[in-house]
């Protein structure tokens, strides 16, 4: 094998690859990247760089100028690490012996090789099952991912659930304290296709955030049962991704979704979530937030009589109950930040069914939304009971 490659292409797609290696590998070979280099007749070949844990597979292919081809085992981590140190000038990639020798300007590495006839294959890609945007579906990912959990102990719920009805998808993530709900369009190949994916959340934020460079997604699917292994991948760019599926029941959260509420409040975000951190700063740790609505806005107010104090009043937009009396409710203050940054909105709307009774955080309705169709993206958050 011998090539010749742009250093910055190199990089990222050997560090990109890299990040999907196991820390603890049951084989050593599992710690190593697949080269492969088919060179065609003009000497233009494409390099692909492949990483695989049994778990999750990861695969990019580059164009590079390709003397010779072939295939070769190299550690995967020393060369992330040596290809991000190289300096701004062409790659040659040679292999000698059972040694791969990368050349970069005035620089030179030799590294050993891994033996490549261990390595095992790598999963073929599941049936095309549809495509969207690369930036709403990363965008979709990022608002859900965020309350998945992230207690292995617990594996189910360290997952993101995607539901497919026709053209359109549906992505579900909760750890029991939160639950985040982003409903999207998309392009099935079939428009009939009605399944379930339970997608293990960690992967699936890498890869949704690798793939923007592109303008599409490809999703392809084999969904679990009858003694099948499940298995979604994902492609854009240049790149391709594939995960097996968690195993488990996802928890019914739709009946967790109040389907009207008692009291509404909207309030710009930015300056809620910034209040928000500065009243936090005296909770202690665990300690909530606590929220005094009333027609006159929201009070913050965190700390105790013993310790230290915070307190702010903002504006806000109140509907609350006919008595007009205040209505005082109290969250963990990073899970309600989590969901203010994830409402991608100007303003935040937060519906209310009582004190110790989930709130939905949505952005703000426009005039002609049909009533009673849900807001695309919904963020559940339980409350804190307060002692006294």
């Amino acid at each position: 094998m011998e090539l010749r490659v742009e250093r910055d292409a190199l990089a990222d797609a050997v560090v990109w690859t890299a990040r999907s290696l196991p820390a603890r590998p049951p084989m050593q070979v599992l710690l190593g990247l697949l080269l492969e280099v088919g060179a065609g007749d003009s000497g233009d070949g494409g390099l692909e760089i492949s990483g695989f844990d049994y778990e999750v597979s990861s695969r990019v292919r580059l164009d590079v100028t390709a003397d010779e081809g072939g295939t070769v085992l190299v550690p995967g981590r020393l060369l992330a690490d040596i290809v991000r140190s190289l300096p701004a000038q062409p790659v040659d990639l040679k292999v000698e012996g059972t040694r791969v020798v990368l050349t970069c300007g005035p620089a030179r590495f030799t590294l050993p090789t891994l033996p490549v006839e261990d390595y095992p294959a790598l999963p073929a890609m599941p049936e095309t099952a549809g495509t969207l945007g690369s930036d709403v579906f990363a965008s979709a990912v990022a608002q859900v991912a965020l309350a998945a959990g992230r207690d292995d102990t617990l594996p189910v719920l360290t997952g993101v659930r995607f539901e497919i009805e026709g053209d359109t998808l549906t992505l579900a993530a909760t750890d029991r304290y939160r639950l985040a709900v982003r409903t999207l369009p998309w392009r099935p190949t079939d428009p009939s296709l009605s399944t379930t994916a339970l997608v293990p959340a960690r992967t699936l934020s890498e890869t949704a955030r690798a793939l923007t460079a592109g303008p599409e997604v490809t999703l392809a699917l084999t969904p679990g049962g009858s003694g099948a292994e499940g298995m979604i991948g994902f492609e854009g760019s240049g790149r391709r991704t594939t995960s097996r599926l968690l195993e488990g029941e996802f928890p019914k959260y739709r009946s967790l979704l109040p389907s009207e509420s008692t009291a509404m409040a909207e309030i710009a975000t930015a300056p809620f979530a910034e209040a928000v951190k500065r009243v936090a700063l005296v909770a202690a740790r665990n300690a909530p937030v606590r929220l005094g609505f009333s027609a006159d806005g929201v009070v913050l107010e965190a700390g105790g009589a013993d310790d230290a104090q915070a307190s702010e009043q903002l504006e806000c937009s109140w509907e609350g109950s006919a008595s007009g009396e205040p209505f005082s409710i109290a969250f963990n203050p990073q899970y309600l930040l989590d969901g203010l940054g994830a409402v991608d909105s100007d303003t935040t709307t937060l519906s209310f069914t009582g004190p110790t009774r989930p709130a939905v955080l949505t952005g703000k309705r426009d005039a002609d939304s049909t009533p009673g169709v849900p807001a695309e993206y919904r963020y559940l958050l339980m409350p804190v009971r307060l002692s006294g």
